[in-house]
Parts: structure tokens; sequence; C-alpha cells
């Protein structure tokens, strides 16, 4: 019997368009009849994760900036974890001495530098994530000048770059000069740098001690490399089908894509066979 389903935003929850389907929103709707937990586990900033949870009528707990911020409301965190001021600025010092895109990431706004990369896929990342109404971003000519005259303590960093020689070994340089921060590929031409012991799947894991579930008894559906530790960790992992080869190895089970509805999928076939927690409950007593 599982109790607590955990769900990644892209390219798992969401359609490739950006949309969710009707299917998916009744299968959400479903789960939690039958008293399942969900919430959504996610590398966006929490206003983004928490506009889609809203659409799905969710008003659990969500794991957002890949762990590094939980709550159900902006004001009053379960957990947060940052990056000092000054490990901030240093950081960015040492990323600033390359040709890479480097965007800060509050859970209120983010600030970026102005380096274009080829490909543009900070653009996209921002695009599909950021609503200005709800979660401003700035972009400045020099993000260490800025943290100068506003200091800013982050939850986390993304790092682009235009090819993956130049990724491999900024890596390397920041993983030997901050090596207590936690670096993690989300792209081939992509990483991010988080507090040290937060990820996703750490966050799923302090979700549920908050909840009193164990990972033997949560459900993980998402698709990319970056969250096969969790898949593997949790009592069920699943993969969607447009995941790389890799994450479906990890998973225990493997539904259809994003845009055939793999979400509503895997929840109908496997929670119809789960009866409600609270009959479960009572029929125990």
């Amino acid at each position: 019997m599982y109790r607590l389903l955990a769900i990644n935003i892209d390219g798992t929850l969401l359609k490739s368009n950006g949309r969710l389907s009707r299917e998916t929103r009744q299968a959400i709707d479903y789960v939690q009849d039958k008293g399942v937990y969900v919430t959504l586990v996610t590398s966006r900033n929490f206003p983004s994760a928490k506009k889609i949870a809203k659409a799905l009528k969710l008003e659990s707990h969500l794991i957002t900036h890949s762990g590094a911020f939980i709550s159900d409301n902006i004001e009053e965190p379960l957990f947060e974890a940052r990056l000092s001021e000054e490990k901030t600025f240093n950081i960015v010092q040492v990323l600033e001495t390359y040709n890479c895109s480097i965007r800060l990431l509050h859970e209120r706004y983010s600030i970026g530098n102005r380096i274009k990369q080829k490909g543009n896929l900070m653009g996209r990342v921002i695009a599909d994530s950021n609503d200005p109404l709800f979660y401003p971003i700035q972009f400045v000519h020099s993000l260490s000048d800025q943290l100068v005259d506003f200091p800013m303590a982050t939850p986390k960093i993304e790092v682009y770059f235009s090819n993956k020689d130049e990724l491999k070994e900024v890596k390397e340089v920041v993983k030997k000069s901050f090596p207590e921060v936690n670096v993690i590929d989300t792209h081939e031409l992509s990483f991010e740098i988080l507090p040290g012991a937060v990820s996703k799947e750490q966050g799923v894991k302090r979700l549920g001690e908050h909840l009193g579930i164990p990972m033997e008894k949560t459900v993980v559906i998402a698709d990319s490399i970056s969250d096969i530790p969790m898949i593997t960790q949790a009592g069920l992992g699943v993969a969607m089908w447009n995941s790389p080869f890799a994450v479906k190895k990890a998973a225990d089970w493997v539904t259809r894509s994003n845009n055939h509805n793999g979400v509503a999928f895997m929840i109908r076939e496997h929670f119809r066979k789960q009866q409600r927690i609270e009959f479960l409950r009572q029929i125990t007593k």
C-alpha cells in the first residue's frame, strides 16, 4: 500500500506544450480520493510549482528548487536550505571567469547574467517555468557586482554552457573549490549547484518523515537523469516512456510518455488495485 505519490513536473506531469491534460487532472483527483498524499517534486521555483498545484487542486507541501525549498506556502517553509551570501558570491566569482550563463534562484525572484548561449537553453528553461507576474527575473551585466550591493543567500544556482567540454571543466573546478556543495547534472549543457545534502530524493525523504511515510511506501514518477536517485530509492520508481534509457533501466515500472498521459495511465493501472487508506485502517483495527 503506497501512501505518498511524488510527481515530477516537466517531461512528466506536463505535456511538451506545457499543458495539463484533463485525464491527468482526473487521475490526481482519483488518487487523492484514495487517501494518497500527492506532491510535486521539481527543479522549478516555488511560485511556478504552486501555480500548477492550484490547477490540480493540491494543497500539499511541494518539493521545489530541487529539494532546497519544501512548503505549502511561501511564508512558512517546512524546510529550506541556502547557499550563504558569502558562498553565493564566491561561487559566482568563479563562474564568471568562464563563458557561461548563470541564474541565481531565490524563492521569490531570480537574477541572471546577460551572456547568451548557443541554442539558448537557459531561455527555454525560463520560458517554461517563469511567470513575471509571480516570479520576476532580472538580468545584470555582472552578478558579482550586483551581489556586492545586494547580497543574496540562494537555494540554488543554475549554470548553462554552449559546449560539453567547458561544462565538464567548470563542474570539476566547482567541486574542487567548494566540496561542501552538491553539483547535479540537469542536462548535457547545464548543471545546478545546491547546498550540501540537498537533492530531490532527500526532499522526498524529508517530506515523508514529516508525514510519517517511509520511502518504501512512496511512489515517484519522473523522467530525467537527475531523477534516477529518487526513482531507485522509492518503494515504486516509475519512469516516463520519454525518459532516457538509463532512467527507464533504473525504474521498477515504465509508463506511457508525457504526451500520452503517462501519469494518468500509471495512476489508473496501479492505484485501482489499492483500497482507500481510511477503509484499510478501519478493517485492521
